[in-house]
């Protein structure tokens, strides 16, 4: 069994969110229990979990807590306002036996009084109205019957209306238990029911105490720093960082778990370093050294999910610290790019691309002003710069140098980014008819060679030397 399974917390006291744990032992305390429950929060925070400690502690059969009282008595107070409460017992504990044949059955998932339904494959009004119907029959076996639905905001609105009306009209003898990771889908009439519980996501201290239990459990020998690595990769899930160091571990061959051992299972190695490079180019928008550096790392098998992360915590810290090379309305800026690519990663051809759009539209975005006076000047002086650059080479020259900025700022006008890709190109040579680029990066290549780039780039350049050009673009090694 896996480890975020095997180590699963069992009880109240396990619940490694604090603030869960507090709460969950208020509302078993009390006399009275709700009979539904709102689960929110990210994936992987134990919200299931929660649930089933919840099925385990009003139905073990050691916890006198939650015994109902006998059918005789609920015949003589038929008509007091106690009918079917729960009792409260002194000096009782709230928490699951975990070793009777009801607390077994619940873990193991195999009593059928405690149901759980997955609202995205369950999703449709036909499901919930079976649900309506069955739960109007007394329990087989447990005091309780407990609905455990995830993912609760998959359903649909007829679903949610037809569940809408047992919340309303509970049976005494079920309670629901509502689980999802976003809270704002589940409409108002539903929620207003419910006793609401959020998970939030947990500190290092409190992942650390996750991950306490099964380095216990394994006897395991780790090194601290590790540790804290972990909770940076876990990006808030117990579930996650049990599964990173269960990778740690299988890597480790059953030797001591060391940084070593981590940065070579998850390329961490350097990333500070790596980081603050990064963006000491981005601080001077240098196009070219940003794609060498990100190119780099992709030699190296940077995971550019954690590049991203941390880079996206650094902007934060200089967002909140300030920086000497950057304004606040740049770091901004910037970290909506890097937020907003760190979503394209897993959807991208290759990793790299959503971090190398991101450098382009940033220094595109940063010279945008520049580029727009250099334009209305290379205007000016289109018909002497034609004149002035006859045919053979010319790279550095001045008007070249006009000619390369007013193609950019002209592409920028049909695509942005297009015209960053030109940007890292270098201008080489016009020929007989041809305007030469040359870039060392075959991605650059490619998309400028496509059929759509390709005519943008031979009418714009056309229209400013004045006479039908073709652009060619070559890749160099050097």
């Amino acid at each position: 069994m896996v480890y975020y399974r095997k180590y699963r917390p069992q009880t109240v006291a396990e619940l490694d969110l604090e603030e869960v744990r507090g709460k969950l032992e208020s509302i078993l305390s009390a006399k009275e229990l709700p009979h539904a429950f709102l689960f929110t929060g990210p994936k992987g925070l134990g919200k299931t979990s929660a649930a089933r400690i919840i099925a385990k502690a009003i139905n073990c059969e050691r916890n006198s807590k939650f015994k109902i009282q006998n059918s005789k008595l609920q015949v003589k107070n038929k008509k007091s306002e106690n009918k079917g409460k729960v009792q409260q017992s002194n000096n009782e504990t709230i928490e699951p036996c975990d070793v009777c044949d009801n607390c077994v059955s619940i873990t193991n998932g195999s009593n059928i009084d405690v149901l759980e339904i997955d609202a995205a494959s369950n999703r449709g009004i036909d499901e919930i109205r079976d649900l309506r119907e069955k739960i109007k029959f007394a329990p087989a076996s447990l005091r309780k019957k407990v609905y455990i639905i995830d993912e609760v905001h998959m359903l649909t609105a007829d679903a949610f209306n037809a569940l809408l009306k047992t919340l309303e009209e509970p049976p005494s003898h079920a309670v629901f238990i509502l689980c999802t990771t976003e809270a704002e889908k589940v409409p108002g009439t539903i929620a207003s029911r419910t006793f609401h519980v959020r998970f939030n996501k947990p500190t290092r201290d409190e992942i650390l105490h996750s991950l306490s239990r099964i380095i216990k459990g394994e006897k395991f020998d780790i090194e601290e720093e590790v540790l804290d690595q972990i909770y940076k990769l876990s990006e808030g899930s117990f579930r996650d960082a049990a599964k990173i160091l269960e990778e740690l571990v299988i890597s480790s061959g059953g030797k001591k778990i060391t940084l070593k051992t981590l940065e070579a299972s998850f390329k961490t190695a350097g990333l500070e370093t790596d980081v603050a490079r990064l963006l000491s180019t981005l601080a001077k928008r240098d196009l070219q050294g940003a794609l060498k550096t990100i190119d780099e790392l992709s030699q190296r098998g940077t995971d550019f999910k954690v590049l991203t992360e941390r880079l996206a915590e650094k902007i934060h810290d200089l967002l909140l610290s300030g920086s000497d090379e950057f304004q606040i309305n740049e770091l901004r800026r910037l970290l909506d790019l890097i937020n907003n690519s760190y979503r394209d990663i897993k959807f991208s051809v290759l990793p790299q691309i959503p971090l190398e759009l991101v450098v382009v539209e940033w220094c595109i975005e940063s010279t945008q002003d520049e580029d727009k006076k250099q334009e209305f000047q290379v205007r000016e002086e289109s018909v002497e710069a034609k004149s002035q650059i006859g045919h053979g080479m010319f790279a550095g020259n001045a008007k070249s140098d006009n000619f390369f900025a007013a193609l950019i700022s002209a592409v920028k006008r049909d695509n942005h980014s297009l015209a960053g890709i030109l940007r890292g190109c270098k201008l080489s040579e016009i020929n007989n008819g041809n305007v030469q680029f040359e870039t060392k990066y075959k991605f650059h290549k490619d998309k400028l060679t496509e059929a759509k780039a390709s005519s943008i780039l031979d009418m714009r350049a056309s229209e400013i030397l004045k006479e039908k050009v073709h652009v060619v673009v070559n890749l160099t090694n050097k």
